[in-house]
């Protein structure tokens, strides 16, 4: 019988290198992971006061898009972080942003659709509209990009074979890059009936760059976002959809019939998410971000680099391996069993280029950062 054409889905290289990595820390090895892309800290104590108060509750199903009240904090945060209203019936709460692509491609998209990716960029995207039937087009976001999607390099892809969609991830992984030309690709996009679909998930991690979201310039955008970095929660598996109109019963339902509700416990938890305390914490930690991001930038010369993304946000370090180094999967895996640095080999986002690259992920901040920079620089 065997498993179906459309599961197979590469594995990510980098779970072979953290698995690796705790394998190290078993034997009692010192092991700094930088590999994978998951803040220090946690939730803010709000969230988790709210989530001990909510386990005496019967914690039953929530109406499917999601707990009415969590729905107006998303609402809320959209004014005051963007100055836009965003009227609570238009997001759908998801489990994780993970859940919300999924049901979002279920609902845009017909198998053998078009669909433009970055390259480099988060293979999930890839992966799950191959798995739907969809055509994913990569499109080169790399150095001569300034790696991030341009409109000119979307015209060349477009002309060549009609776009159906394109996803936009501004703050990116694994570049940390804005998209510089978002606005003139909106509006090219909504003339030419392109579908965008904007990964917001890093947003409120940036680094001195204005960032705007697509719910508050594109009414045909779907926007996507997320508990998991900003505020730290990744294993509380909470995201949110924010739908155009003619998408919104679609989405819907579709995320119903996915997962009945995002997990309510969570939901209830992060109502608590938009207080004045919990930003002050995600600030906090946005500000030790940006010191371990300064950090890599004085050091970036001994680390044995050739060059790198810009880091405009998110927390990673994009970075192109010397020549004479080994292919990005050798690179990673001796690094780890050399100095117990563990970073995360390119090829797991850039199918072609990617064994020349690796991404660093700066999210453990400063403290292991400067120790993993000496051992680095010990090591080349």
């Amino acid at each position: 019988m065997g498993p179906s054409q459309r599961s197979s889905a590469p594995p990510f290289t980098v779970m072979e290198i953290v698995a690796r990595a705790n394998a190290l820390k078993q034997t009692g090895r010192s092991v700094l992971t930088l590999c994978v892309g998951e803040p220090g800290g946690g939730a803010p104590s709000p969230v988790r006061q709210a989530a001990r108060e909510a386990l005496d509750s019967s914690l039953a199903y929530s109406d499917p898009d999601g707990l009415v009240e969590l729905r107006e904090a998303i609402s809320g945060h959209y004014s005051t972080r963007y100055g836009v209203a965003v009227d609570p019936a238009r997001i759908v709460v998801t489990t994780g942003a993970s859940g919300g692509f999924l049901a979002a491609f279920v609902a845009a998209f017909d198998a053998g659709d078009r669909v433009a990716v970055a390259r480099p960029g988060y293979p999930a995207y890839r992966n799950t509209l191959e798995s739907l039937g969809c055509v994913p087009v990569d499109v080169s976001a790399g150095p001569r990009q300034a790696f991030g999607l341009t409109l000119a390099a979307l015209q060349q892809a477009h002309r060549q074979q009609r776009l159906n969609g394109v996803v936009i991830a501004s703050p990116s992984n694994p570049t940390g890059s804005l998209t510089v030309e978002l606005p003139q690709i909106l509006s090219w996009c909504a003339e030419e009936g392109i579908r965008v679909l904007s990964d917001e998930i890093y947003h409120g991690i940036t680094f001195g760059s204005a960032i705007v979201s697509t719910a508050a310039t594109d009414p045909w955008a779907i926007t996507i976002g997320s508990f998991s970095k900003y505020w730290g929660m990744t294993g509380w598996r909470l995201g949110w959809l924010v739908l155009p109109a003619d998408l919104r019963s679609a989405a819907s339902a579709v995320a119903g019939n996915l997962a009945l509700c995002a997990p309510v416990l969570s939901q209830r938890a992060a109502v608590a998410a938009f207080t004045p305390q919990a930003y002050r914490e995600c600030e906090e930690r946005v500000a030790n971000l940006a010191l371990a991001r300064a950090h890599l930038l004085d050091r970036f010369d001994d680390l044995g680099f050739m060059q790198s993304a810009p880091m405009d946000g998110a927390f990673y370090l994009w970075a192109q391996l010397a020549p004479d180094a080994p292919r990005s999967p050798e690179y990673c895996a001796r690094l780890l069993q050399e100095t117990g640095v563990a970073l995360a080999p390119g090829t797991d986002f850039d199918q072609h280029d990617g064994d020349r690259w690796v991404r660093l992920s700066f999210s453990p901040g400063l403290d292991t950062v400067r120790q993993a920079c000496d051992r680095i620089a010990r090591n080349h």
